[in-house]
């Protein structure tokens, strides 16, 4: 059985900035939102009425420095595009921690007008373009081995040093689970059987299709895990028919699991 390692993941999602042009540097204020997210849950958000970032629990307002929502409200970056006008850039980082490996992930993205434009790769410590209008920004943030090594420090000691924060002040809520509702789906005779799990949280799960109590790799398309709009998320897994004989549904089973807590087995013999 495969077991689902504990891991959190701390994210900062800003968006719109409105961009406007001008020599040197480039200001971005914060407009209409910007979020914290820990494991899924949302902790803290923009209020555009304040014009800062707000927390949204008592644990996390405890736990946080206060000058550290009035140093969220202002964002300095150096030279990105040539603009003119108005313009709209979205910025989202954050990281990943495995409590029980101490593995680290970090990521950085930015997106211009609503399209990806540059993305920081944490293992080559090198941006990726995702645009031709981001070639130049690519070269000239790669050269800048300062900024690179900031990045680094950043991703992996600074935004880990505060996820590590959150979890041990909000553990309790942010370890909290919520069991799914697991049905087996079928469009026609002749369609793929969907193992659909929704109402599920937290969104750090695992979802697939066994035969004789063995993980199936083939024939088997797994979808992504997707939010709801109570807090809870969904997921699918669709194992296709061809590849099954009637009279072998019965070694079949679809399996979801959190992490040390008993799975949930559905069959194929109990759909409509």
């Amino acid at each position: 059985m495969k077991k689902v390692k504990p891991r959190f993941m701390f994210v900062l999602n800003f968006m719109p900035f409105f961009v406007k042009a001008s020599a040197g540097s480039y200001w971005y204020t914060v407009s209409t939102g910007g979020f914290i997210f820990v494991n899924g849950q949302e902790f803290v958000h923009y209020k555009s009425s304040l014009k800062k970032m707000v927390p949204k629990t008592e644990w996390i307002e405890k736990t946080v420095d206060p000058e550290y929502w009035e140093r969220e409200k202002y964002l300095s970056f150096t030279t990105i595009l040539y603009l003119s006008g108005v313009h709209i850039l979205q910025w989202v980082y954050g990281c990943e921690w495995n409590e029980d490996t101490e593995e680290v992930t970090g990521f950085e993205i930015l997106g211009y007008d609503g399209r990806d434009y540059v993305a920081f790769d944490l293992k080559t410590e090198t941006y990726i373009a995702s645009a031709p209008q981001a070639v130049i920004t690519k070269h000239n943030w790669d050269r800048d081995k300062t900024r690179i090594s900031y990045k680094k420090y950043f991703l992996t000691q600074e935004c880990v040093d505060k996820l590590k924060n959150f979890v041990n002040s909000g553990r309790k809520s942010l370890m909290k689970t919520v069991p799914p509702s697991v049905s087996l789906l079928q469009k026609s005779p002749s369609s793929p059987i969907s193992c659909h799990a929704t109402g599920f949280f937290p969104n750090v799960a695992e979802m697939f299709w066994r035969k004789d109590g063995e993980e199936l790799h083939e024939d088997v398309h797994k979808g992504e895990i997707l939010p709801n709009n109570d807090e809870t998320f969904q997921m699918s897994v669709d194992l296709k028919l061809s590849s099954v004989k009637p009279e072998d549904w019965e070694r079949y089973d679809c399996v979801f699991q959190f992490s040390g807590i008993s799975p949930w087995v559905n069959t194929p013999e109990s759909h409509d």
